[in-house]
């Protein structure tokens, strides 16, 4: 069974920190100094307990953890005190010894790391380690030391498994997550020596074309130590710092792997803030992040998708982000700056996208991260950890900064689409450091906000940021004193917001005033102006403002009065007879009654007392009805008397009490069955009122019990379940214990203005250590009063229904029904009271030398033991009766649901219910984060909330009652659960099967004893199982998604039973595969144990290591653990023991698989039940253990079952039995520089060295001769000796010491033997491929990998034995061109390649005669089918061989990949096929990549489309290999630099003509040779789709050789957007998007902006165009690269500017939108000189018009005269535009300026009207706003022209 996850999913309860702890360090009189207790325990009301308690359960738990270790019993004994353990945590926190501590880190350490240990276990283990080591700053370097290398081992077996794929390991889906949390546990304390050893051992694997840089950078980014101490900081980051930000700066196109480099820095950020000058990377860390966002820049954008894929976590760059802030040079805080003003109109509520959550989330957890640095620098005790050094702390002025760039852009996110509520939570933490900048700005919009009546969301947005910043707000504070001031004019005008017909906006508002009212004592303090005079001005205004206090009490009354009478809807709730309130409204009870609770419980007695007449007077001058109405007034009533039980309780009780007695005066009452609506509501009133504190009760006893006799038996059923529901409440009342008050001060206000001065306590934290709980704990006359109610009402009650059932008495079935209804309202009131059920344990479920008993817990009463014990007696006369029903009247479900439900309570409840705790968990943590100060940590919270804490903790205490020892009372009531399972009613079943499913998940062990009772349902040999009992027990296999599921309980002992039992009740007559129901309940059984299953262990070896900790945890001292230590006699045992276990275990294994096989054989089995079998067999592959030779003969005759499904499982099932039967080849070490004969070089230099030469391939030196051959060193892996080479460098031996080969059948395994005889068995091979030529589904199928595993494995381990009889089924099926045939060959033929890898040189050579022609044949009928599965055949041949020993196929494929025969479409498929290998070779065949550049260079000028998007890929990856990394040797592969000078000259012819490049070519091969022109235009199409292909896979970009061809596309790119242009111009334009978007070095900007400035000046105003648009990606996307570069800022502008005055008109508009977009985003300022400049443009005088001839049309060239007048316009407008949500100072008077030029002729016209209703269309929003800074004048001009007809025209 899985340890119980935590209430809310959230983490345990973690433990409190102790603020005086320092006191503390002196061992008490218990001998320990605790590690960290919770501190919430001490302030339970039986605190003083809780010491001996925990030494008891701490001193077995050690006593038996060791025990259980030395005896080498991992389960039950280990795994059970271990999850003791865990509990102890969650109750205790860590309240054991430093030495302790340290030794359960070790003990779980070697346990989880012990390599054949069972997966479940292993998570069991590492989760439970997880806690120990989580709170780091306990447990110092010093103290604890744990290697890393079991770690790596096991990350590498689980997370890159290499029998996982094969079916042989199953792994839940967890435990990735498990284990890199616990790698980031355990980092602080690997040695100091790690980082090194880490290097070493991963640095080989760094080869970025390969998969392996992907794992080697994720084994850095979660392995390496960022915490040493700065003394070993030479031992730590700084061996690779350099090395790997230099790889991180060069790469340029994003690779998956960057992102985790990203991780990595953060985190050494963090932990190293001030011990790196991070200042030279700032530029490069802050483009690359405004790149990550992906934001839409220019107009016609296309993104490379893996920009989207492979993006930075946001949330590890803002952690990089902080931990660069501060220190001397402020850099980052510039940068920052610039970051938010360049992205800030993003933010802007009119704009949405994919993404805008990426930008919320930025803005949400920035702030967050911020304050938990400056926490950790001034608020957070001091550890061992390195702190911050104080030059690179942040100053005051450092988070003012930080706070002024945020806040723009987070008002503006207050009214997003996404919602409000990442702006609410920035907010939160913004006003925690300067609420002076934060709360004003948010007020100011929220006062308009609680006017309008037209946008409610403005509202509900500005709303819910108030109660962000509420605490912030109310306690003022130096920063911001004044802010108290705005409480009362805030909880004045949110009244309004209670309004019966906006749901939001009444929930928002309640939740408001909540949050208000809890901060703020509701105390009238306006007579201490009169008293004192030592006020300040701020407190004054206070004193005389609370005196509005009592008005706005009153008047949020009248509210909810109102609320509810809207809701009172008499006649509809009568009709329609709904039981339920509608969700809604059961959410607005409950807002209402919360509210008005908080609200009272803050309230002073006089306010108070108004308050309480108020609400009685209304409930008792009008009648309710019951369900919605009445429940909120009721409500209501019930937190009045909560806050003041004694005076307000003799005003209800009484007036209820008269009024229910008067009206059941007359006995006809009783009987009938519609009760007056006057009596339902006061019993409704009364039930509620009595919800108080138990001692203020008693004086009411008697006409309590009263009015219980008369009305518990009233015949209408809504009168007597209010009055069960009365009873139920008295015996809570006064049985449980709980607090009383959540008052914000301990103590309440009641004391004179004199001594105390509430305006002092305006938002403060409670006070940990003087709280003052007031607890209410039963006394004697409280339990003495509940016993008595039990005897009148439950005793009686019992009896009747014992009568009952034995059959002495009638009843009618709504007496059994109300009887029970008594019943189980007593149960769950009183279920404090009764001691849990008493019994004999079962214990022979599972055997243990380790005792398993459970603790007890004290949870505040000692039961009496002396008086009956009613749980006893409910459970005897409830069982007998159930018998009675079920035997006699079945259908009476009514009773059957309360017996359900009673007997639930009676095995789980002692005083609160698990669902609830959750819930009310869930919501502390909800209402916590809400209110919560993270700047000062230390638990700062509100007193309500801390009191609330310690309820919790009390509730955890008696829901971890530790009932879980199963006994026989347990089992005979889970049967009685079963036999309502089964029963022949759907709801019941249902009901039954919820709480049977929690009782199995309580119980330990309970499973074992249930199955087979279970299982009996589904024997096929019953006779008397009906279909529903079928059903039922189906049901109770499939469990329900969180609790156990009993066919798939990770056992054997369990699973041997369930599966076949499965399987075979597929012949049971109660079986039906007609009914939906039954077919899908199978379905979801066989997919759920299919998700669930995990391999579950065959050998439970304990290792010596963990032996000996084990003996020191059961020495150690203080609590010691009273048991003597073991003999060796005992020892012996438990090895004998525990050797029989794995014995047990593979008997176990070996019959389930028999009994399968059995069942699946059985005749008349249906196939649905045979394929569940092969599921569940085929689930039982390990990697350990082979399978049985009759599995093995099953599975390989399955291959040619009917049924495809089954054969798919049998091929993949085969695939891994013959990896199991895989015999071992030997390896060698070799020494990489003795080979190449050259010396190791001193640093690390990768690429192309002398001493990885000898791994090229080299047609000059191929093994041609067996001799080469056996002397060649073959290294299989391509990534080998790259980046370095490893340690220990290893090779296969020569042949002669590997397997024998070419073996007979007697040589063979029997295994084996059955797998030979099939396949040299023709026929059997025959089928066998006629199977896998079949179509499965048309167009749907590709080559698949686990046919491919399948064939590689027969030739790995049988050789060459089979090849006489597949030869001519490969003939044929190579000549046939079907799809499904060419598929079925290809991966026959990818299995020989790879599946040959060990063959000798012979068997190799004849296997290539055999394969060359094949593959011709094949090549040569390839068709577009099928090219896809001929390149992944090929490419998976080649994957990680020596290309050496595939020389045959290099040369093959290489022969001429373009002949012509066939036509262009086969050309390009020999290509993608050619690709497919040279990429698998990456960097080891750089020959035959100059091979094929040098044949494809003459072929560039292709016609066909197909064969030049084709070839543009295969340069992609022949110039992959060049890349510009750090520290690489230039490469031996082609580069790009020297094939782009050849282009060049090619391209010459077209780079000197000036006019417009048109594609004027046939796309057919004319005769004779065609004009250069010509073949320039064909080359730069082919170039085209090189650069597009290579955009996205390179890693790095050669800019500075595309730049020379960018002049060129410029020409060519077309300006508008039409898709019925050429494939070139259409090319050029999309090329020019990829490139504008890449990433430039520093070194890179000035030669782009020189090829820009040149193309400026180009004669072709396309070409003009198209440069601002590449302009505006190109900044945007490398933003800060270019603002570190002041001459390129100045470049820039000059460009941009002089574009603007420029003869065509779409070039000056096209100047004036990029303008406008560099000033948005903060690249340009506007500063005076270009405002000056535009203005004397704009007053350039216009000639006076000529008189034109009516027959000629206006001149077409403008004269200069009106270009420049224009561009002033165009450039004034462009400053408009540029701010479109806000109106800075300079706006009016440009506004002004524009408005004198509305009638110069065109094009200034247009533009001038453009521009205005631009203007209007963006500032319409918050006009009111943007009006105030215009003078009245200025606004009189403006609305003018915003209205006048020039708007219209």
């Amino acid at each position: 069974m899985e340890p119980k996850e935590l209430p809310g999913g959230g983490e345990p309860p973690e433990p409190g920190g102790d603020p005086d702890s320092a006191t503390d360090l002196v061992p008490g009189p218990r001998g320990f100094v605790p590690q960290k207790e919770i501190v919430y325990n001490k302030l339970l009301p039986y605190a003083e307990r809780l010491d001996d308690e925990s030494d008891l359960l701490l001193a077995q738990i050690k006593g038996n953890l060791g025990r259980a270790v030395q005896l080498q019993e991992l389960w039950p004994g280990g795994l059970f005190w271990t999850r003791k353990l865990s509990t102890y945590i969650r109750l205790y926190g860590r309240k054991f010894s430093k030495e302790d501590h340290v030794l359960f880190i070790k003990l779980l350490y070697e346990l989880v790391s012990i390599p054949k240990l069972e997966i479940s276990m292993m998570q069991g283990f590492a989760r439970l380690l997880i806690n120990l080591l989580k709170k780091k700053e306990l447990l110092s370097r010093d103290d604890l030391e744990l290697p890393w290398r079991p770690l790596y081992d096991m990350v590498e077996r689980i997370l890159y498994s290499k029998t996982e794929h094969l079916g042989l390991n199953w792994f839940p889906n967890s435990v990735e997550n498990v284990l890199k949390t616990l790698v980031k546990n355990c980092r602080p304390y690997f040695p100091e020596d790690a980082t090194a050893e880490m290097l070493e051992e991963w640095r080989p694997l760094m080869c970025p074309f390969d998969v392996t840089m992907q794992k080697a950078i994720t084994y850095f980014e979660i392995f390496l130590p960022t915490s040493l101490p700065p003394e070993l900081h030479h031992k730590g980051f700084k061996l690779w710092f350099d090395e790997l930000i230099g790889l991180w700066v060069s790469v340029q196109n994003l690779p998956q792997w960057e992102g985790q480099l990203v991780n990595l820095f953060a985190r050494l950020a963090t932990d190293n803030i001030g011990y790196i000058d991070w200042d030279p990377y700032v530029p490069k860390i802050f483009t690359r992040i405004l790149r990550s966002l992906n934001l839409p820049v220019g107009s016609n954008q296309v993104l490379v998708p893996r920009f989207l894929t492979n993006a930075y976590d946001i949330g590890h760059a803002v952690v990089w982000i902080t931990a660069m802030m501060g220190g001397p040079s402020k850099l980052v805080q510039k940068h920052l700056t610039g970051l938010f003003n360049s992205i800030a109109s993003f933010y802007h509520p009119s704009n949405n996208g994919r993404w805008l959550n990426k930008l919320m989330k930025l803005l949400q957890r920035l702030p967050n991260s911020v304050v938990r640095r400056l926490h950790r620098e001034r608020y957070k005790k001091a550890s061992w950890l390195t702190p911050v050094p104080e030059s690179h702390k942040l100053t005051d002025q450092d988070v003012t900064d930080f706070v002024q760039c945020i806040i723009q852009p987070v008002l503006l996110a207050m009214f997003s689409k996404t919602g409000s509520l990442e702006a609410a939570q920035a907010l939160q933490n913004l006003a925690l450091m300067r609420p002076e900048l934060v709360i004003p700005p948010v007020l100011e919009r929220t006062y308009p906000a609680l006017e309008t009546l037209t946008e409610p969301h403005q509202l509900t947005a500005t709303l819910s940021c108030v109660i962000g910043v509420a605490r912030s707000l109310v306690s003022g504070g130096k920063w911001f004193p004044e802010g108290p001031t705005h409480m009362l004019p805030l909880l004045m005008r949110a009244l309004p917001g209670v309004d019966p017909n906006d749901f939001s906006k009444c929930m928002i508002t309640f939740q408001f005033i909540a949050t208000f009212s809890t901060l703020v004592p509701l105390v009238d303090c306006s007579s201490v102006l009169q008293e004192r005079n030592d006020l300040t001005e701020v407190e004054k205004e206070l004193c005389s403002a609370t005196a509005e206090f009592e008005d706005f009490v009153l008047q949020f009354m009248d509210r909810c009065f109102g609320l509810i009478e809207s809701s009172t809807l008499e006649q509809t709730r009568e009709e329609t007879e709904t039981e339920k309130m509608t969700h809604l409204e059961s959410l607005v009870e409950l807002g209402l009654s919360s509210t008005f609770s908080t609200i009272l419980t803050q309230c002073s007695n006089e306010i108070f007392k108004v308050a309480l007449q108020k609400v009685f007077n209304f409930a008792v001058s009008n009648i309710f009805e019951t369900r919605v109405a009445g429940r909120m007034v009721a409500d209501m009533c019930r937190a009045a008397v909560k806050c003041c039980p004694v005076e307000s309780l003799k005003i209800f009780v009484p007036h209820c009490c008269s009024v229910i007695t008067q009206l059941t005066m007359n006995d006809d009452v009783l009987n009938d069955e519609e009760l007056d609506k006057e009596l339902l509501w006061n019993l409704q009133l009364l039930s509620e009122i009595t919800r108080v504190d138990g001692k203020k009760l008693l004086p009411y006893k008697e006409e309590l019990v009263k009015i219980l006799q008369r009305t518990l038996h009233l015949t209408c059923k809504q009168g007597y379940t209010l009055s069960c529901n009365l009873l139920h409440h008295l015996l809570r009342s006064t049985t449980l214990i709980y607090p009383t008050e959540y008052c914000s001060v301990p103590g309440g206000f009641n004391k004179p203005p004199s001594e105390y001065f509430p305006i002092k306590d305006w938002g403060k934290p409670g006070d940990l250590w003087n709280l003052g709980i007031q607890w209410h704990v039963p006394s004697h006359e409280e339990i003495t009063f509940a016993y008595y109610l039990l005897d009148s009402f439950l005793q009686p009650e019992l009896n009747k229904l014992q009568l009952y059932a034995n059959g002495e008495l009638e009843m009618s079935r709504d007496d059994v029904q109300q009887r029970l209804t008594i019943v189980h309202n007593c149960l769950i009131g009183s279920g404090n009271l009764l001691p849990p059920l008493k019994g004999e344990q079962i214990t022979h479920l599972v055997p243990s030398m380790v005792s398993l008993e459970e603790t007890k817990l004290y949870t505040g009463l000692d039961y009496d033991l002396s008086k009956e014990n009613h749980r006893e007696t409910i459970a005897r006369v409830i069982r007998k009766l159930l018998h009675h029903i079920l035997d006699n009247s079945e259908d009476d479900t009514k009773s059957l649901f309360l017996i359900i439900k009673i007997i639930g309570d009676l095995l789980q409840f002692q005083g609160s219910h698990k669902h609830e705790f959750d819930s009310r968990w869930k919501s502390f943590n909800l209402v916590k984060k809400s209110m919560e100060n993270r700047l000062q940590g230390k638990k700062q919270h509100i007193r309500a909330l801390l009191i609330d804490r310690v309820m919790l903790q009390h509730e955890l205490r008696t829901l971890t009652v530790e009932g879980c020892e199963y006994k026989k009372i347990h089992q005979d009531m889970i049967r009685d659960l079963l036999r309502l399972c089964t029963s022949s009613y759907g709801q019941v079943r249902n009901k039954a099967q919820q709480t049977f499913f929690t009782a199995l998940g309580t119980y330990t062990f309970c499973c074992r004893d249930i199955i087979p009772l279970v299982l009996e349902f589904l024997r096929p040999d019953r006779q008397d199982v009906t279909q529903q009992q079928f059903k039922g027990a189906l049901y109770c296999l499939l469990g329900n998604h969180s609790g156990v599921c009993l066919a798939n309980l990770h056992d054997w002992d369990c699973i041997v039973q369930t599966w076949p039992a499965i399987v075979s009740s597929g012949l049971s007559k109660a079986m039906s595969l007609e009914k939906p129901s039954i077919v899908r309940l199978f379905d979801d059984l066989a997919e759920k144990i299919h998700r669930q299953y995990e391999t579950i262990g065959l050998d439970f070896t304990v290792p010596q290591a963990c032996v000996a900790i084990g003996v020191l945890i059961q020495q150690s001292k203080y609590p010691s653990a009273n048991q003597p230590l073991l003999s060796s006699e005992e020892i012996q045992l438990g090895i004998k023991r525990q050797q029989e276990k794995n014995a047990e275990a593979l008997q176990n294994y070996e019959n389930l698989v028999h009994t399968l096989l059995d069942c699946v054989d059985q005749r008349n089995l249906p196939w649905k039940f045979e394929h569940i079998g092969i599921g569940f067999l085929s689930l039982l592959l390990r990697d350990d253990r082979v399978l049985p030779l009759r599995a093995i003969k099953f599975f390989v005759q399955s291959l040619n079952h009917d049924a495809i499904v089954v054969r798919k499982m049998a091929i993949s099932a085969v695939a891994g039995i013959l990896k199991q039967l895989k015999r071992t080849h030997k390896k060698l070490s070799i020494c990489p520089y003795e080979i190449s004969s050259t010396c190791k070089p001193s640093f690390i230099f990768a690429g192309d060295r002398p001493d990885n030469q000898w791994m090229h391939y080299d047609s000059k030196n191929i093994p041609r001769t067996k001799s080469e051959w056996e002397s060649s060193c073959f290294v299989e892996k391509t990534h080998w000796g790259y980046y370095t080479w490893p340690q220990n460098m290893v090779v296969y031996a020569p042949t002669e010491e590997q397997p024998k080969l070419g073996r007979n059948r007697e040589d063979m395994t029997e295994a084996e033997q059955i797998i030979f005889d099939h396949f040299s068995n023709p026929k059997f091979v025959e089928q066998l491929i006629n199977f896998l030529s079949l179509e499965d589904r048309k167009g749907k199928d590709k080559f698949n990998p686990r046919r491919f595993c399948l064939f590689k494995g027969v030739f790995r381990n049988f050789d060459d034995a089979f090849l006489p009889v597949l030869k001519p089924h490969l003939e044929r099926l190579v000549s046939d061109s079907h799809e499904s045939t060419q598929r079925c060959v290809a991966e026959i033929i990818a299995g020989l390649i790879r599946g040959s890898k060990h063959w000798t040189f012979e068997k190799v050579e004849r296997l290539w005669e055999l394969l060359c022609p094949l593959l011709r044949t094949a090549l040569g009928n390839i068709t577009v089918e099928t090219y896809n599965d001929w390149g992944t055949c090929i490419a998976t041949s080649c994957e990680s061989r020596d290309p050496r020993k595939l020389h045959w196929l290099f040369e093959l494929l290489l022969e001429s990949p373009l002949s012509g025969e066939g036509g262009s479409f086969v050309d390009a498929c020999r290509l993608y096929v050619l690709q497919g290998g040279l990429a698998q070779q990456e960097w080891r065949v750089p020959e035959l990549l100059h091979r094929l550049l040098k044949y494809l260079e003459p072929k560039l000028t292709q016609v066909y489309k197909n064969v030049r998007e084709r070839i543009g890929s295969v340069l992609t990856y022949i110039f992959m290999i060049d890349v510009s990394l750090p520290n690489t040797a230039p490469t031996k592969s082609p580069r790009v630099s020297e094939f782009t000078s050849r282009i060049l000259e090619k391209l010459k012819p077209l780079m000197d003509v000036d006019e417009e490049i048109q594609n004027h070519v046939m796309e057919e091969n004319g005769v004779g040779e065609e004009d250069e022109r010509t073949q320039g235009i064909k080359l730069l199409k082919t170039i085209l789709k090189w650069l597009m292909a290579s955009a996205g896979r390179s890693f790095s970009t050669a800019v500075t050789e595309q730049l020379q061809l960018l002049p060129l596309f410029f020409k060519i790119a077309p300006v508008e957007n039409d898709n019925s242009y050429d494939e070139l111009k259409r090319d050029a334009k999309l090329c020019l998007s990829l490139m504008s978007q890449g990433l430039l070095y520093p070194h890179q900007v000035p030669l782009v902006l020189q090829v820009l400035k040149q193309t400026a000046r180009s004669s072709s105003w396309h070409a003009r165009y198209t440069v601002l648009t590449y302009l505006q990606t190109m900044v945007f996307y490398n933003l800060f690269t270019f603002l570190n570069n002041e001459e390129a800022v100045k470049d820039i502008r000059w460009l941009v500017i002089s574009l603007l005055e420029d003869e065509q008109l779409e070039v000056r508009e096209m100047a004036a939108t990029t303008l406008s977009g560099l000033l948005q985003c903060s690249f340009l300022a506007m500063d005076s000189p270009m405002q000056i400049h535009f203005e004397q443009l704009c007053k350039t005088k216009l000639p006076k018009k000529r008189k034109r001839d009516p027959g000629t049309v206006g001149d077409t060239i403008p004269s200069a005269e009106l270009v420049n007048r224009h561009a002033g316009v165009l450039g004034i407008g462009a400053c408009i535009l540029s701010s479109p949500y806000d109106v800075p100072t300079w706006m009016p008077q440009l506004l002004m300026n524009l408005s004198a030029h509305l009638n110069d002729p065109q094009p200034i016209e247009m533009t001038v009207k453009k521009t205005l209703s631009n203007f209007r269309r963006t500032h319409h929003d918050n006009w009111q706003e943007h009006k105030q800074q215009f003078t009245d004048d200025q606004l009189l001009v403006l609305t003018d022209l915003l209205v006048s007809p020039c708007y219209y025209a």
